[in-house]
């Protein structure tokens, strides 16, 4: 691990703080490549506009003669967060702007796959549908898109994944990502592109004088759904999507938000009224996946999308207990792959440059979490792979990758696709995360392969652990109220939340709960409380500690405490 500390552009820090912008506040802002005070304005005026979208003019133009001639639309969603948010989002948004028929459809992790498949298509057919919106997905789906045509559905095709080398030929594409388009923000969701499809839809509904400004429905009504989307789907949080975000979470916070988003905090133990991305990301966020990873994401959908509060109650439990199932096998599995991974290590020390493991007891709704779990551990891009329980695909392997900075993961499965012609049955996904399946007896040849790239693309510098901090905490700053601010703040994927370093003397240690290691941290002259979670090797003396803020209450009584991230020699 090397603690590296970021560099804080003083011009930056000089231009926030002659805004108004708290001192430290503009030191982390500065040291994330804010340069002015626009960059933190979050007004709804400030979010890009929807024209900077290719296709969005001609999707919208289906969508508005669709809702006035009464047509019958099938959103076919993801299997995750993201998808059904964006589902939720589409479902609302439609029926507020005039839609009198919306349906939905979700496909099965392990029946059917990812994404818009031909049978899929041949299902929304049967529903009676006369188009056919993906969310989160689609930009992939030749063959799917291509029967829908031949059905005589039309399709909008909305989704934010990068493409294959043929686009399908659906009526319209909504996609950042899709060649052609020059809209600025490339790192939206799925549940952000069909916001946004949503808002240009508005206008166009505006301009055939179905509403004015003043009788439009309120689509912001939906930005709760779209913030618990973005942050759960880990995307790069850049201006415009911490806008989003940011925009969500005040409405949440002032009690205004879909019943099943208030069900889901209470389920979880929080409180929306201080809501963060911290709820979105490790509360709300796994809760619904848990539903596509074990069960059926419907049940998430139907949570995001009723209107009865005692409906989304029972929702939220349902996808509480099956996240404590998720949990449970997740652990097993993970303390088996980990031996696995760790078996790869040469001299049992040094990992593979890239690991991938597979065993036939592996559950295929958790392997892109315990690949992360591995990858976090190993410091190596990861592929964990489980058997296919699909009919007529018995022989068939599903993977989840995670990758790390420096090593484009979806990249190296299109080299690895070349080089061995029909290893990739299927593949796709980002820079940092991937699926792909492969036939059950060539996995040796998939794990050589991918290893073969990760050695030719990674160097002694990428396969080091990096963990960029803000620098040492001036003791000033150790105020409770300002940490606050700082919970409160909009940090998340390319925008780290604050983590602190510096050598801090260690004055007691003990072990609670027999896997957390509690801390008394001298820091300046100051003692403050501290805790490292499931971290149980005791610490020298002095050492060089990275830890983030965190403000514990007890007995009424409210402390600023370090959460310790990561500890190194001091340098």
């Amino acid at each position: 691990m090397k603690i590296i500390p970021r560099l804080i552009p003083d011009n930056s820090v000089s231009a926030l703080q002659q805004a108004g912008i708290h001192p430290l506040l503009a030191q982390l802002y500065a040291a994330r490549g804010v340069c002015s005070p626009d960059e933190l304005d979050d007004a709804p005026a400030r979010l890009l506009a929807p024209s900077g979208l290719l296709g969005i003019d001609t999707a919208v133009q289906l969508l508005a003669d669709a809702i006035a001639q009464q047509k019958r639309l099938c959103i076919v969603a993801d299997y995750d967060c993201d998808g059904a948010t964006a589902c939720a989002v589409g479902v609302r948004g439609l029926r507020l702007l005039g839609a009198t028929h919306v349906a939905y459809l979700v496909p099965d992790r392990v029946v059917d796959g990812y994404g818009l498949t031909a049978p899929i298509s041949r299902r929304v057919k049967e529903t009676g549908a006369d188009m056919l919106i993906t969310v989160d997905n689609g930009i992939a789906s030749v063959e799917g898109v291509a029967v829908a045509k031949e059905l005589g559905l039309s399709v909008v095709v909305t989704d934010h994944h990068l493409p294959g080398s043929h686009l399908p030929l659906a009526d319209a594409i909504v996609n950042p990502n899709q060649p052609g388009c020059s809209f600025e923000s490339k790192s939206m969701a799925g549940v952000g592109v069909m916001f946004y499809v949503l808002l240009a839809l508005r206008t166009e509904l505006r301009a055939r004088g179905r509403f004015d400004r003043y009788s439009q429905p309120r689509l912001e009504t939906l930005l709760p759904l779209v913030a618990l989307g973005t942050v759960a789907d880990v995307v790069k949080l850049d201006a415009n999507n911490r806008r989003l975000v940011a925009l969500g979470l005040k409405q949440i916070r002032k009690g205004q938000m879909q019943p099943g988003i208030r069900a889901l905090f209470d389920a979880a133990g929080r409180r929306f009224d201080v809501a963060t991305t911290f709820d979105f990301g490790f509360a709300l966020g796994p809760r619904i996946n848990a539903a596509g990873r074990l069960a059926d994401m419907t049940i998430g959908i139907e949570c995001l999308t009723t209107e009865d509060a005692g409906r989304a109650d029972n929702l939220a439990r349902m996808l509480d207990s099956i996240n404590r199932e998720r949990r449970e096998i997740e652990v097993g599995m993970r303390e088996h792959a980990l031996l696995m991974a760790e078996g790869l290590c040469a001299d049992g020390m040094t990992p593979p440059p890239a690991i991938s493991v597979f065993d036939p007891d592996f559950h295929e709704g958790v392997v892109g979490i315990v690949a992360s779990r591995i990858k976090d551990k190993l410091h190596r891009p990861t592929f964990v792979f489980a058997a296919s329980g699909a009919p007529g695909h018995e022989h068939e392997l599903k993977g989840s990758g995670r990758s790390i900075p420096g090593f484009h993961l979806r990249d190296a499965l299109d080299l690895v696709s070349k080089r061995h012609p029909g290893l990739l049955l299927r593949f796709g996904g980002h820079a940092m995360a991937a699926g792909c399946t492969i036939e059950e007896a060539r996995f040796d040849e998939f794990e050589r392969a991918l290893a073969q790239v990760a050695q030719e693309r990674l160097d002694a510098a990428t396969l080091t652990r990096r963990l960029e901090t803000d620098g040492p905490l001036s003791p000033q700053w150790l105020d409770t109220e300002l940490v606050g601010q700082l919970q409160l703040a909009v940090w998340g994927q390319g925008f780290a939340a604050p983590t602190f370093s510096e050598e801090l003397e260690v004055m007691s240690q003990r072990l609670v709960g027999e896997k957390h290691l509690k801390l008394e941290l001298l820091h300046h002259g100051a003692k403050v409380d501290g805790i490292w979670f499931n971290h149980t090797d005791p610490l020298p003396s002095r050492m060089m500690l990275a830890y983030r803020l965190d403000i514990n209450e007890w007995r009424g009584e409210r402390k600023v405490q370090f959460l310790v991230e990561a500890a190194s020699p001091n340098e």
